[in-house]
């Protein structure tokens, strides 16, 4: 086996461990990540728990659409935000109070909701000695419960505001009149999560949320998730799919590879181009150029258009350049007469001169070159 074809072998090893490498750390299935509070997360921060129980229980549903889409009619209906991604603009804040404005109820659970339904929050200091996590949370009949309150919001009521919950440092949550609607705001979406909802009295205070005003239908809106939860080649498509993918790319690169195939301009050997091309004819530019030899050169391009112009206008070859005018006039229709013979007096006079510059030479090589091409067109 000699030298290049085990070169081959070794370099075909180290892409062979360089891929599976590349397989096992990209492709090695990791835990799924979901954003918080959405319906259909089992994680710890998910709320599918409290879905998948209300759903069984009566007329619940998610809503992954604008709020604009929102039936504007008197329904009975709840929409639920859990701790939205994100504050939304001010056309989408109408058209949820359109939604309440209507006869319908929305709840938002959202630990600072300030600048959301002109919502005013104040800042609570907690106190060292009332640190410990559970607190006493008491309702509207002033029962008390146990909760976790993470917050250190509290909500700034106005008048007219009616208190559901609350506890020492202030409202926890509170329901406010929207048109025909109403709107109900806590700042504990954690009492809904996957985590925290069996804990101590989470799962009641939760439903005494939900139950407000006995909707008929319950709306999960995962629309304000949506920012969170947006769709990647990596999470459309399956894992056993991208690696089918990968591998294909990776051996089909390496089969073409093995054929031999090019990647890029197809480089002729020099021999089989270098007789037909017009090195010679460069070389002895070069040369006369280098030597200044300008009045040979032109006087080598006067005759060869000379040839031309016997060859193609049927022009006498001996003939002067000054006597070519009428000649001229029939074949060279593009340029006037008087311009042609001062070209053609130009022409024979630089030729009788014993030695030109370099700009006059440059500036007849470009006229002999126009009529060269003139002639050959």
């Amino acid at each position: 086996m000699n030298a290049s074809k085990i070169r081959g072998w070794i370099w075909f090893v180290v892409l062979l461990l360089l891929f599976t490498g590349v397989s096992y750390f990209a492709f090695t299935p990791k835990p799924k990540i979901y954003p918080d509070y959405v319906t259909t997360s089992p994680a710890p921060s998910g709320i599918k728990a409290l879905y998948t129980y209300l759903k069984r229980e009566k007329d619940v549903r998610s809503w992954n659409h604008s709020p604009d889409l929102l039936p504007n009619e008197d329904k009975n209906q709840m929409l639920v935000m859990v701790g939205p991604a994100f504050t939304p603009e001010k056309e989408i804040m109408q058209a949820y109070e359109d939604f309440m404005n209507a006869g319908n109820t929305i709840l938002l659970l959202q630990t600072n909701p300030k600048g959301m339904f002109d919502l005013e929050a104040d800042f609570t200091e907690k106190s060292i000695s009332h640190s410990e996590k559970w607190q006493t949370v008491k309702d509207q009949n002033h029962k008390s419960f146990k909760a976790e309150v993470k917050s250190d919001i509290r909500i700034r009521t106005i008048k007219g505001d009616e208190l559901l919950l609350s506890d020492q440092y202030g409202p926890i949550a509170v329901k406010r009149t929207y048109g025909k609607g109403q709107l109900i705001v806590a700042i504990t979406p954690e009492w809904f999560t996957n985590d925290k909802l069996l804990k101590k009295d989470h799962l009641p205070l939760s439903f005494q949320l939900l139950n407000q005003g006995n909707p008929d239908t319950l709306l999960f809106d995962e629309y304000t998730h949506v920012g969170e939860n947006e769709s990647t080649i990596l999470t459309v498509y399956p894992m056993w799919f991208l690696v089918l993918i990968f591998q294909g790319i990776f051996w089909g690169f390496l089969w073409l590879w093995y054929k031999g195939k090019r990647f890029g301009p197809l480089l002729s050997p020099r021999e089989e181009w270098v007789r037909f091309s017009d090195e010679g004819i460069q070389a002895i530019t070069a040369w006369y150029l280098k030597g200044r030899r300008y009045q040979d050169s032109i006087h080598i391009q006067a005759d060869y258009v000379k040839v031309l112009l016997q060859e193609r206008w049927q022009i006498p070859y001996h003939k002067d350049w000054q006597d070519l005018t009428p000649y001229f006039e029939r074949k060279w229709l593009k340029m006037p007469a008087r311009e042609i013979k001062t070209f053609l007096n130009g022409l024979a006079a630089i030729l009788k001169e014993e030695k030109i510059n370099k700009q006059e030479y440059l500036l007849w090589s470009r006229k002999l070159e126009e009529l060269r091409n003139e002639v050959e067109s």
